[in-house]
């Protein structure tokens, strides 16, 4: 039987390796997330690693050691609201039913997201704001969530319950409406974020339906 006092001991002290990569993983979360919040409020360059370490109480060489510097921590936010736009994409082609009830699907997840921290950098940052490095994988990932929106409109138009349209044009008319919430939407509006979007994508989806 194990004593007190052995490392692999339940009572243990000293944490285990899933416990430090638990912990790990807490302390890069919370210092993205007091990042992400940074950048949307005052903007990228506005904002220092000074000003996000001082916010958690931390240095600034813990943010090095757990992000990087401040390119790539802003590349692993926007990263995260990509990986979730694409994810939302995912679901909504998976579900079942018309096409247009896919493409609402998708719209109402992607606009919520946009009112959400790490999907709100997505849509106010700016590829100058990257290095040339990570500005090619930004814009690379939003084509890929450009091109799920297109196939899902296809789809709609296919078999019949989205109107006949220009495919480009009508995904950038629909992301283009929904990408402004992310500027303007306010947590303690009269509206939650769930709320705005169901109604902003349903005045949308109106639009396209065939008359």
């Amino acid at each position: 039987m194990a004593s007190p006092a052995d490392p692999l001991s339940p009572t243990s002290p000293f944490p285990d390796r899933a416990q430090r990569q638990a912990n790990r993983a807490a302390k890069r979360e919370a210092l993205l997330l007091a990042a992400v919040r940074m950048f949307n409020e005052r903007g990228f360059h506005d904002t220092s690693l000074d000003e996000v370490a001082a916010s958690l109480g931390v240095s600034k060489p813990t943010i090095y050691h757990y992000l990087g510097n401040k390119d790539q921590v802003l590349l692993e936010c926007v990263l995260i609201g990509l990986d979730q736009l694409r994810e939302a994409a995912a679901i909504a082609s998976a579900r079942p039913g018309r096409g247009i009830d896919r493409l609402r699907d998708f719209l109402i997840r992607y606009a919520r997201i946009n009112m959400d921290d790490f999907g709100r950098c997505v849509i106010r940052t700016g590829d100058e704001a990257l290095s040339p490095e990570s500005a090619t994988r930004f814009r690379a990932l939003k084509r890929e969530i450009d091109s799920a929106l297109r196939d899902l409109i296809v789809a709609g138009i296919a078999d019949g319950s989205v109107a006949p349209a220009d495919t480009r044009l009508l995904a950038f008319t629909l992301a283009g409406a929904l990408n402004w919430p992310a500027r303007w939407f306010a947590a303690d509006g009269p509206l939650s974020a769930q709320q705005v979007a169901e109604q902003m994508v349903d005045l949308l989806v109106a639009g396209v339906a065939p008359r």
